[in-house]
């Protein structure tokens, strides 16, 4: 197998949902992850999985949650995927702290494309390609136009965003 990317939503944000990034490495090495590494503090991991990367993904949020006492959603790419959303990456970065990449748990239908398409985005856009939904924030997203949880609940999907910085660090920290 492998070294993957492991992305978990919605840590270290706000003042909850506290995962510290040596227990969440202890975590993935308990469960039998090898090459274990963390990037920041917002739940980002990479390692050699110990099988299936989706029964590693649950088994990873089963563990956060027993531990931790909540649930957060685990969603992983191999390098070679995060690095075809970031080549797939459809706006002009004008600031990379301003672009976005979204990882979905999975693809969105059509037509629950279609009913996000509706919303209101002033300046700010987005675009689904495959399971990444890539977003450009005029403003930054510290002063978004777009509902970005609004387009994701209107997809009918959770996922977990991260700057193009970070997703080329994770790319890069991931090896080639």
């Amino acid at each position: 197998m492998s070294r993957r990317i492991i992305l978990v939503r919605a840590v270290n944000v706000g003042g909850t949902a506290k995962l510290p990034m040596a227990q969440w490495r202890a975590l993935a090495e308990s469960l039998g992850a090898t090459q274990v590494a963390s990037y920041i503090a917002s739940g980002n991991l990479m390692c050699v999985p110990p099988g299936p990367a989706e029964d590693f993904d649950r088994a990873l949020e089963a563990a956060v949650q027993s531990r931790f006492g909540f649930f957060r959603e685990v969603i992983s790419r191999s390098r070679e995927e995060v690095l075809a959303a970031l080549e797939a990456h459809p706006f002009e970065v004008f600031d990379p702290r301003f672009s976005y990449i979204t990882f979905l748990q999975e693809a969105p239908t059509a037509e629950a494309v279609q009913s996000a398409a509706r919303l209101e985005t002033g300046d700010d856009r987005w675009q689904v390609i495959g399971r990444e939904m890539h977003l450009r924030y005029a403003h930054g997203a510290g002063a978004p136009q777009m509902k970005d949880a609004a387009i994701s609940r209107t997809l009918g999907l959770t996922g977990t965003a991260r700057n193009l910085n970070t997703v080329r660090r994770l790319i890069e920290l991931a090896g080639g």
